[in-house]
């Protein structure tokens, strides 16, 4: 691990090539026509780490660190994680990126999609490929732009726009309402209604759906600011773009929704209904589960002490096979593989609740004390560490031959 964090020499894009071969194996041994490309952003605050010269400073003074993008492919059968396919770390000092070229520095978030679209054409995932992000994505201008490009994609939307539905313009919010009246139950295995937890509650998944058209000019950031101190924005005309409107709706057993999802997508009904779509903008959260283990549950990435993004990137892309390490060891059904999970959570020190046998955080924390122990026991002879250890702290080790 150390030859590769400390060798400048070693290009990012070669660090994250195990993760991209390990998403092509899984997806090589089993059976279906979609992956799912889910992008987000995650800020790594590092607001005490003053060594680190190049840390953004994003919003204010106290708001500083890096940013990353991730690209983390899913598959689209069983929303299972399978691992990362393209870092971007936003440093002070510009943009770091594990594409193959770099990649450029634009100015939002958003902008950054369809140059990772294009490259996504090149990684040899042998599937059809669909992009799903959360709603800061929901763009006029970046919908038609991805459109035109070939690229399918999920966005759920947050903005209120006018549409045309039926023939006539209409507030989108309109139409949803007029949905909301013919909501159907999602089914699943034996024909039962899907059932998924939101914030501690269950309830039952429903779906229902409509075409709409995107037909106003989109609004783009000039990057300006009026004189009243907001954005200052231009509308820029574009083609029709015809989208299906799905609205998913997550019910408790009193009927109350606990969740309404707006999502636009430009997949055609053949390739996937309005239940496939609702699930795959679900399996979403798995990027969020691993942000998280990246920052804090597992792997504690904010407590690094890299002294430069291009340092920290390295420790990620290589941080990140012992994520995708995790999963597979979590998916094996094998005895062996079941003791091995027993082991790393008595190593993690971490206790189970819910009957559950085991979590990514605490497999991720027994496996880097496990790892930590396979180095010593290189290094040193067990015994005579025990003996020293009986002599110096007897009270923790007592001799127990006798």
């Amino acid at each position: 691990m150390s030859r590769l964090l400390n060798n400048e020499d070693i290009p990012f894009c070669a660090l994250i090539e195990p993760a991209q071969d390990a998403v092509r194996a899984d997806l090589g041994a089993t059976r279906g026509e979609f992956v799912l490309i889910v992008h987000d952003w995650c800020m790594f605050n590092f607001n005490q780490h003053t060594s680190k010269a190049d840390r953004l400073v994003r919003s204010h003074k106290s708001d500083m660190g890096y940013e990353l993008g991730t690209a983390l492919a899913i598959d689209a059968a069983d929303g299972r994680p399978l691992g990362p396919m393209e870092f971007r770390l936003r440093t002070g000092a510009g943009m770091l990126s594990t594409r193959v070229g770099g990649a450029d520095l634009p100015r939002g978030h958003v902008d950054e999609i369809a140059a990772v679209m294009g490259d996504a054409q090149r990684w040899g995932l042998r599937r059809r490929l669909v992009h799903v992000i959360d709603r800061e994505a929901d763009s006029v201008g970046h919908y038609r732009q991805w459109h035109a490009d070939g690229h399918r994609f999920l966005v759920r939307s947050d903005e209120s726009r006018l549409v045309r539905h039926d023939g006539r313009e209409r507030k989108l919010d309109d139409v949803v309402a007029d949905l909301r009246g013919r909501m159907q139950d999602v089914r699943g295995a034996m024909g039962l209604p899907e059932v998924v937890m939101i914030g501690g509650k269950a309830g039952r998944v429903r779906v229902a759906e409509a075409e709409v058209i995107l037909h106003r000019p989109a609004r783009h950031n000039t990057g300006e600011k009026t004189a009243g101190g907001s954005k200052k924005q231009v509308e820029v005309p574009g083609p029709p773009l015809p989208l299906r409107l799905v609205v998913v709706h997550v019910v408790d057993g009193s009927g109350v929704v606990l969740a309404e999802w707006r999502l636009l997508t430009n997949i055609p009904a053949e390739d996937a209904d309005a239940a496939t779509i609702g699930r795959w903008y679900g399996h979403r959260w798995g990027i969020e589960t691993y942000h998280k283990l990246l920052k804090s549950s597992g792997m504690n990435a904010e407590q690094w002490q890299q002294q430069s993004g291009e340092a920290f990137l390295r420790r990620l892309c290589v941080a990140s096979m012992a994520c995708l390490t995790v999963w597979h060891l979590q998916r094996e059904e094998s005895e062996e593989a079941a003791r091995l999970r027993e082991t790393l959570v008595r190593l993690s020190g971490r206790q189970m609740k819910h009957r559950v046998e085991s979590t990514a955080p605490a497999l991720l924390a027994g496996l880097e004390r496990l790892l930590a122990i396979d180095d010593l026991m290189r290094r040193e002879d067990l015994e005579d560490i025990l003996a020293l250890a009986r002599r110096v702290i007897p009270r923790l080790f007592p001799d127990r031959s006798g």
